[in-house]
């Protein structure tokens, strides 16, 4: 009785789980990541959403900002939106001393004349009120201290087609964008999650994600809704200062499903210590999903060898691939199946052709498959320049139609013509969304190698930052994973190669810059045949990141060209820009040749065989 197929809305689905389960718990909230705070039914849920949408119902139409942290108050306030037939618009609240340029640009794109948060953050808020006169001219509401009538409240009704919230992009390679996600998009993107992930009424959430973020809205909390069923969350903050407190909740509530981005489980690796693993039961653990970023095979090796005696079987994890463009979830593969990973010459990649290779080499590189379409959506790959489809095995931009693909960005016409509604050139089949993503499938299963807007190209060769920065990172022990970026400047007429590179908090004070900035340049040099032209050693949490936590290669770009840097060291080879060490250009001249010299011997052997 707990899932529910044939619902347009997610209105129609609570309301079911009020007739039907009105004392079933659906959200239980662990405030430090151990102990639980708060819990809802979906009796109090419905009840905690009619009052706010009591509060909010001469406003239908009107876009409203929610600024809450994760927790039970933001949930209450999202399903009062929908309840009252206003536009959601999550917005994680500013931290003090955080810039809101990211804040005032989504409230002058929405035009939005009212903001729900607690009682707490409005106070902090306030005082910042004489230095953002926008944030005053908004009409502000703590929902956690609002008194209303529940009962005399009729949710308002809705079609597929009613536009349900606004999903601000991350704005990784852009401005943030407003993805305007009907209530038909949510259901359909839900159905997909469900099954492609397998899901019944016997699965068990727990979840760290942001909850204004689309992989913590949709997949952490509106999942367990469309399922009924149990879902256990923690602040985003509690998982980043302490891992484990994520592993134990799995242990303890038995969750069947829970997962992040791939940094996720690097900071898992790195930072539960060997101690802790004794009373870790992960055992129930059967989908580790893993998306936002790309996937990386060597940490779910390290994963799967450190917690393999906590029960966590490898076959669990699961890659899958998706944007808030197409509410969440677009690809994703067996569960039942251990990952697709495939070894590829990295050479004919960056010439956007996949060739498998047979043997670990540095000219060689791991991909990790994201699975497959299910349910009606469509994935082809292709031809960027052209608009034509590429053949298998063949690297393009991803390209994506189904139920779940959202109606466009708000307020933005022309942007919504480019991205949503593109055609193929020769068979005129469409409309497609261009996700910008490039990628090549093999084997009906979807690899994605970048960014189309990222790509690095040097000397007429494609190469993609996130592995340039997977070797950096990986050069020396000093340098904070997942931290880095890579990009090109142009000097006369060059295209020239820039690393920007956190610093380990732990080593600011005893760092061999030498030492450092050599094993960079010369891991980059041997890895991927490339001369460093500067790189730059900044500050622990210094570098752009998007809400999300993806790296801001065009706002680190802007800042090393502006000289706005947190920079602790740098080195250059071009004299004109100041230097933090001694020049390493000419050792790197002498790893390019012997690299150039070693790769024509393997080439003239191989050829003799």
């Amino acid at each position: 009785m707990s899932i529910v197929y044939t619902s347009t809305s997610l209105i129609e689905i609570l309301n079911y789980r009020v007739q039907y389960q009105p004392d079933k718990p659906a959200y239980i909230f662990l405030q430090n990541g151990e102990t639980e705070s708060g819990s809802l039914t979906y009796g109090e849920l419905d009840r905690q959403a009619r009052v706010i949408a009591a509060y909010l119902q001469s406003w239908q139409g009107e876009r409203v900002l929610l600024l809450y942290p994760s927790g039970l108050e933001f949930i209450a306030a999202f399903f009062g939106c929908l309840y009252a037939g206003v536009v959601a618009v999550p917005v994680y609240p500013p931290r003090r001393n955080q810039k809101l340029s990211r804040l005032l640009s989504i409230i002058n794109d929405t035009q939005a004349k009212i903001a729900l948060t607690t009682a707490s953050i409005l106070a902090d808020i306030e005082k910042r009120w004489e230095e953002e006169s926008d944030l005053a001219q908004l009409k502000w509401v703590a929902t956690d201290i609002i008194e209303g009538n529940p009962q005399g409240f009729v949710p308002k009704s809705v079609s597929p087609e009613s536009l349900a919230f606004l999903q601000y992009t991350s704005g990784s390679t852009g401005t943030p964008k407003g993805v305007m996600v009907t209530h038909g998009n949510i259901i359909h993107n839900q159905q997909l999650i469900q099954t492609a992930f397998g899901h019944s009424d016997q699965t068990i959430f727990v979840g760290w994600l942001p909850l204004f973020h689309d992989m913590g809205l949709i997949g952490n909390l509106l999942q367990p809704m469309y399922l009924g069923i149990l879902c256990i969350l923690m602040p985003p903050e509690a998982f980043l200062m302490n891992p484990i407190c994520w592993l134990k909740a799995i242990s303890k509530y038995r969750a069947t499903t829970s997962g992040g981005p791939n940094f996720a489980y690097d900071l898992c690796v790195r930072k539960v210590k060997a101690e802790q693993l004794a009373n870790l039961d992960l055992s129930s653990w059967d989908v580790a999903f893993n998306g936002a970023e790309p996937v990386r095979a060597k940490t779910l090796e390290q994963f799967s060898q450190k917690f393999a005696q906590c029960g966590f079987n490898d076959s669990s994890f699961y890659p899958c691939y998706g944007m808030a463009e197409t509410t969440l979830f677009t690809t994703g593969g067996d569960k039942n199946q251990k990952p697709v990973i495939h070894r590829v010459l990295s050479e004919e990649l960056e010439r956007n052709v996949v060739v498998k290779s047979l043997m670990v080499s540095n000219e060689s590189r791991m991909i990790v498959g994201c699975g497959r379409p299910h349910l009606d959506t469509k994935v082809y790959i292709v031809n960027p320049e052209s608009l034509t489809q590429c053949k298998e095995g063949q690297v393009g931009e991803i390209w994506v139609s189904g139920g779940s693909v959202a109606s466009g960005y708000w307020n933005r016409s022309s942007a919504t013509q480019e991205t949503f509604q593109a055609y193929l050139k020769d068979t005129k089949e469409g409309p497609f969304l261009r996700t910008g993503d490039l990628g090549f499938l093999l084997d009906g299963e979807l690899f994605v190698t970048g960014r189309l807007k990222d790509v690095i190209i040097i000397r007429g060769q494609n190469h993609y930052p996130q592995d340039i920065e997977m070797t950096v990172e990986n050069s020396h022990p000093a340098l904070r994973p997942n931290c880095g970026a890579a990009f090109t400047i142009e000097v006369k007429g060059k295209e020239q190669l820039v690393i920007v590179q956190e610093v380990e908090r732990t080593y600011l004070r005893k760092l061999d810059v030498n030492e450092v900035i050599g094993n960079i340049l010369e891991a980059v040099a041997a890895e991927h045949c490339l001369q460093v032209s500067a790189v730059i050693l900044v500050k622990t949490a210094s570098i752009p990141k998007t809400s999300s936590g993806k790296i801001q290669r065009d706002a680190c770009r802007a800042k090393f060209l502006n000289g706005n840097l947190n920079v602790v060291e740098d080195w250059s080879e071009n004299p004109e820009y100041k230097s933090g060490c001694i020049s390493l250009h000419t050792e790197i001249d002498s790893v390019l040749q012997k690299i150039s010299s070693s790769k024509q011997t393997r080439e003239l052997n191989f050829n003799n065989n």
